[in-house]
């Protein structure tokens, strides 16, 4: 990797949870999980075997979970199917985590 490139790829790394977007963030949540997680502050999962974000925001720190949703995460309930997200998508979604986090 070039010095640019590198140098490129660590002020992006840098940049703060809060230039991120959590709506878009949300949005994502919504269009792809809200099936079966709760997405929102208060309401219930409708699948029994999938936590609401907002536990999951407070359980973990959503930045520990960037590498898991690169990879395609493969664990957590069982009719959970396999996403693939954009470095952009991951940003925003550890955004939208990060607000839940914090009600």
């Amino acid at each position: 990797m070039s010095r640019t490139a590198l140098l490129l790829v660590l002020s992006l790394l840098a940049l703060p949870v809060e230039a991120r977007d959590a709506n878009k963030g949300q949005r994502l949540a919504k269009t792809l999980c809200s099936r079966c997680h709760a997405i929102g502050p208060v309401s219930s999962s409708p699948h029994p075997q999938a936590p609401p974000f907002r536990v999951i925001a407070r359980r973990y720190k959503p930045e520990n979970l960037e590498e898991a949703l690169a990879e395609g995460i493969v664990v957590g309930h069982r009719d959970m199917p396999e996403f693939e997200f954009t470095a952009g998508d991951i940003d925003d979604f550890i955004a939208y985590l990060n607000r839940l986090r914090r009600r």
